[in-house]
């Protein structure tokens, strides 16, 4: 989107931002798209490059093998714990005395506000539109395996973070990686700690935040019809000022109401609509198993939706990036493990719930259909119109199925973009933050800094459309998952020995519920 102002408020802004008009907006875009694309090209190819001879991202390989490796090291424990998990959740084995900031609850809500947004509503339908209705079969396979990767990553956030003395707690793979590795006599955890850490930082600011704030206002502008992007950007930057400037309690409240209310209203829109088309149901999943086994359909059949439901599930979750360590790390616990349990649940409620949901409403309302001279997936509007799919489309396509039964259900869709935006912004806000203190020190002049920083770049993203520069920082978040799974693979067995000791001792009854 470009800086557009009115003359009146051209007028009320100060002289240096007066001068922005449209035109100037578009040559700033333009100028630093260039200088981005010139200089960090190579690295966004890079990260999203395929393995030769086929278009499998490797770091989607990267992220589902280590999810397979993990599942199977641990003896299938995201089945085996999610029980348990629940329990967790509901509070029933939580002392109040504990260590750290938030519940297990809270700490799960932050670290869902952060995965749950427009991946799980426009990715889906890039997936689905791509890969066919095959594609969703394996995207709930790859959030399957994912559950496993969380797990790890978030046991080993609580059990080397660090607890001050006013009781706040900083933790997550910076922590691990320095003290994980001095533990197991392993070298080079710091240099993967600050390597992470930088990489984190860029990815709050851009994937975790402008590009958020870009496209609630285009969905903003959408309904309400256009209007300056700075608007959105400045009302969204001054709310998330507002809750952030209080620490992960803050965050941790808003999110504990905001992400039940936005995934309850999301999964019942959808539901819905998939029960108005109950008739649809069957052929619905006839297709997506069809589809993920046979070689009929868009890109290959069967490889084409294994491509897009893996990758489309790796992008949504993050299970194996490290971010949600971060997040977990505040909880209320003495038992590291207990937390690598309830972060299991994140890639079952992201992918397996919320995305299924969005790929079944598309598939039961009949949005795609086959162009006979390509073979692939198009859109179908009003069984007229037809237009190939691509990642502009995305959102589109949701749109269209959500309105194929009640027209005003589009407007649902648009509350639902809004708050799956703000919340991943308060979420990555606190992981960038996080890496800030981890590089430059504890101290809440230095908190405070990051956080203006962070909001700057809010408003900056709803008013500018800078498409390298947040490509840039998306590749940033899946550059966190080379580093942080490197990580991963050193320091599982110790996450293995926690979890046999507090089986052992829940199964004994050595630990008891408190309620």
């Amino acid at each position: 989107m470009n800086i557009r102002f009115p003359k009146a408020a051209a007028a009320a802004l100060p002289l240096g931002l007066a001068c922005a008009t449209q035109a100037g907006a578009q040559g700033i875009d333009e100028a630093v798209n260039t200088v981005f694309a010139n200089s960090t090209g190579w690295f966004v190819n890079f990260i999203f490059s395929s393995f030769p001879g086929t278009s499998f991202p490797w770091i989607v390989g990267w992220l589902v093998i280590a999810a397979t490796i993990f599942t199977v090291y641990f003896g299938l424990i995201q089945f085996r714990a999610f029980g348990h998990a629940l329990a967790l959740v509901r509070g029933d084995y939580s002392d109040p005395n504990d260590a750290g900031e938030v519940s297990h609850f809270q700490a799960l809500a932050t670290a869902l506000s952060g995965t749950v947004g427009l991946g799980n509503i426009a990715g889906v339908a890039v997936a689905v539109g791509i890969g066919g209705p095959g594609a969703t079969f394996w995207m709930i396979l790859a959030g399957l395996l994912g559950m496993a990767s969380k797990f790890t990553e978030c046991t080993l956030g609580v059990k080397y973070r660090n607890e001050y003395e006013d009781g706040h707690v900083s933790g997550g793979p910076m922590y691990y990686m320095t003290k994980g590795f001095a533990e197991r006599g392993l070298g080079g955890g710091k240099i993967l700690a600050v390597i992470f850490a930088i990489f984190c930082i860029l990815g709050s600011l851009g994937g975790g935040n402008m590009f958020q704030s870009n496209q609630a206002h285009a969905q903003l502008a959408n309904v309400l019809g256009d209007y300056p992007g700075w608007i959105t950007g400045l009302v969204f930057a001054v709310i998330v000022f507002i809750v952030i400037v209080g620490g992960i309690k803050s965050i941790a409240r808003v999110t504990e109401r905001v992400v039940p209310f936005m995934g309850i209203l999301y999964v019942t829109t959808a539901l819905i609509i998939i029960l108005v088309n109950y008739d649809q149901i069957g052929t619905a999943f006839g297709q997506i198993f069809r589809g993920a086994f046979t070689w009929d359909g868009a890109v290959g059949g069967a490889t084409g939706a294994l491509i897009q439901g893996f990758r489309r599930a790796a992008f949504s979750n993050e299970a194996g990036v490290g971010s949600a360590a971060i997040a977990h790390s505040a909880v209320k616990t003495n038992e590291p493990i207990t937390e690598g349990f309830v972060s299991l649940l994140e890639p079952f409620i992201d992918t397996v719930v919320i995305c299924t949901m969005t790929a079944l409403v598309i598939i039961i309302t009949g949005q795609l259909v086959t162009d006979p001279e390509t073979g692939m997936f198009v859109l179908n509007e009003a069984g007229t119109a037809i237009e190939t799919l691509s990642g502009n489309s995305g959102v589109a396509l949701t749109s269209a199925a959500f309105s194929e039964t009640f027209g005003w259900f589009r407007y649902i869709l648009a509350v639902a973009v809004i708050l799956f935006a703000f919340s991943t912004m308060l979420s990555w806000s606190y992981y960038g933050l996080k890496a800030w203190t981890f590089l430059f020190g504890e101290g809440q002049t230095k908190e405070i800094v990051f956080k203006v920083i962070f909001c700057l770049f809010t408003w900056i993203g709803a008013a500018a459309s800078l498409g390298p520069v947040i490509d840039f920082s998306d590749a940033m978040i899946f550059a966190m998952a080379v580093v942080n799974i490197i990580a991963l693979y050193c320091l599982m067995p110790i996450v293995k020995r926690e979890m046999q000791s507090y089986l052992a001792r829940l199964k004994s009854g050595e630990i008891k519920k408190f309620r």
